[in-house]
């Protein structure tokens, strides 16, 4: 990015902070005027355009809602039963954390502003670490998925594969990634991720930035790498490409560039054949200023993991966005990653917040009837205050309940920053008492402090609710590192239990009066070997998720997956006593 094209964004951020409310009412005024004669609409606004006919009568909806409506037009039936702009193709989903995925449709605005968000996010990054597109090259691990037709001949991919298919994107690549093409779209993710790898340590001194869109993606390329790193250098040595790298694509990209390379290899092996892996990412590639990839939300539970292979380097989540809806940028790129805030952007969407109330001490529960609650608008959040974002897009999604729940951090301008707290739904519960996704995070940081001073990290979790006795309880599964090479075997067990007990102790209120009335059992933590959630992840690829955008559910619902995870449990530990 230019100098000048660099202060015209900055300078963009502050108008739209500044004026957010204005530009908030012509956003949806403009969205009104569009598509009121839509069908969907008609039957709300019957033609009309006000801002309060549009609070009244337009309802608040989730995808299956609208789900009809896009089904007829994937179909073949025209797009303006919904909006009036021509669809132009579909997003999809990842499906990973709330059930099937989605399909929203895409527009020439869409895609125009996917564009001016690119740049608006990166903008503080540049300020903060200089044009890295001017420095050198990203290893960025990437992968698509292949597209689906639908009926009516629009296509529907990823937000990710949608953009490796852009011109755009496939003319700047060579230049600015490390990562061939083909390796992006090997429809074998171990065989594209082998050779993402491959690439970054053959041109390691040219890379600046290292990541991925998620923390669990750049995660698993270092376990993979830990595991492959002989095979690695050994390709590097040799100049030729592992024979299990069956890929076309691949071993044709790899022969444009590979060539007999020993002192290289030599030196990449003598950073990985060491007793820690503290601090990898910075041996191998010297000249990264950063970690780039989402760190909040579900995310979160990575990054301390993360912190020991990349130690010393900054973990940059840029933005907030979804398939649904473009929402917001960090300012602050530096900031920890359980400080980020992201500061909505007034021109992307329509945005409208249903407030949250507390249930219980800890835990945070919606509203029990949408229609009661008069929905906040942008400017006019509280900070502190908790709020289910719904938005209005150009893309036909009219009250549409994202189901995420963010928490107001401050202002920047006029503009609110928001943390993202949690999925909504994503919850346990044996009989009436709730716990979040917010709760479950709590108590497992709890327990898991009690592994750090003995050498073991926490890497992965997730959790379910067995029924199949009663009363039922909460499972955990863990999976644990040893630090310095030390195995988890040599965990006694007698910590797990006291992690058990940790865990119900920090749950919330009516959890803990549930457990002392016996309506539910005793927290049971399931151990799992090593490369269990590796696993997890590769079923989940399997059956249509992007790696790129794979984010591990919280809780467990698919019984192949509980298979996954049961089939590799080494050790089962339960609290012994009711918590205080």
């Amino acid at each position: 990015m230019a100098t000048n094209e660099y202060e015209g964004v900055l300078k963009k951020i502050e108008e739209l902070t500044t004026n957010a409310g204005q530009i908030q009412d012509e956003v949806l005024g403009e969205i009104l005027s569009r598509n009121a004669g839509t069908e969907y609409l008609r039957g709300f606004l019957h033609g009309q355009t006000e801002k309060q006919l549009f609070k009244k009568n337009v309802p608040i909806v989730t995808y299956e809602d609208l789900k009809p409506y896009i089904d007829r037009i994937a179909n073949g039936e025209t797009s303006d039963i919904l909006l009036a702009e021509p669809i132009t193709a579909f997003f999809l989903s990842s499906g990973t954390s709330g059930g099937q995925p989605k399909m929203t449709p895409v527009t020439a605005q869409v895609t125009k502003n996917c564009e001016l968000f690119r740049r608006l996010y990166e903008s503080p990054v540049i300020k903060h670490f200089g044009d890295i597109n001017q420095a050198g090259k990203r290893m960025e691990l990437m992968f698509a998925r292949p597209e689906i037709e639908t009926p009516s001949g629009l296509k529907a991919a990823s937000v990710s594969t949608s953009i490796y298919n852009e011109s755009n994107f496939r003319t700047i690549l060579p230049k600015l990634y490390t990562s061939p093409i083909e390796t992006i779209f090997c429809p074998d993710p171990n065989q594209g991720l082998y050779c993402q790898l491959l690439f970054g340590l053959i041109q390691r001194d040219e890379v600046v930035t290292v990541g991925s869109l998620f923390a669990s993606t750049v995660l698993r390329g270092v376990k993979f790498l830990e595991n492959h790193w002989q095979e690695l250098c050994y390709d590097i040595k040799t100049g030729r490409l592992s024979d299990w790298i069956t890929d076309l694509g691949c071993r044709n990209a790899a022969s444009l560039v590979m060539k007999p390379n020993p002192e290289q290899a030599d030196l990449i092996e003598n950073i990985c054949n060491c007793k820690s892996w503290e601090g990898i990412i910075r041996k191998l590639w010297p000249k990264a200023r950063y970690i780039g990839c989402v760190c909040t939300g579900v995310m979160r539970q990575y990054t301390a993991e993360l912190e020991f292979y990349c130690r010393g380097l900054p973990l940059v989540s840029a933005f907030y966005a979804c398939s649904e809806a473009i929402c917001g940028i960090n300012l602050e790129p530096l900031c920890k990653p359980c400080d980020v805030s992201y500061t909505f952007l007034p021109n992307m969407a329509y945005f409208e917040f249903i407030p949250v109330e507390n249930e219980h001490d800890e835990s945070i529960e919606m509203k029990r009837n949408d229609e009661d609650t008069e929905l906040v608008d942008l400017v006019n959040v509280k900070a502190g205050q908790c709020y289910e974002l719904v938005v209005t897009t150009c893309a036909g999604l009219y009250r549409y309940k994202v189901g995420d729940v963010l928490m107001v951090s401050g202002f920047y301008n006029n503009a609110p920053q928001f943390q993202f707290v949690e999925r909504k739904n994503v919850i346990l519960s044996v009989d009436q008492e709730k716990t979040s996704e917010t709760d479950l995070s709590k108590a497992v940081t709890e327990a898991k402090a009690l592994l750090d001073p003995l050498g073991f990290i926490l890497t992965e979790y997730t959790s379910y609710v067995d029924t199949s006795s009663a009363p039922g309880h909460y499972v955990l599964f863990w999976e644990i590192k040893g630090k310095e090479g030390k195995h988890c075997k040599g965990l006694d067990p007698k910590i797990m239990v006291e992690c058990c007990s940790k865990m119900e102790e920090s749950l919330h209120y009516t959890y803990k009066i549930y457990r002392k009335r016996n309506i539910i059992a005793a927290v049971e933590i399931r151990v799992v070997k090593q490369g269990s959630f590796e696993a997890l992840m590769d079923y989940y690829v399997s059956k249509g998720t992007s790696l790129s955008q794979y984010k591990k559910p919280s809780c467990i619902k698919s019984e192949e997956a509980l298979k996954i995870l049961d089939s590799r449990v080494i050790g089962k530990y339960f609290s012994p006593k009711l918590p205080l």
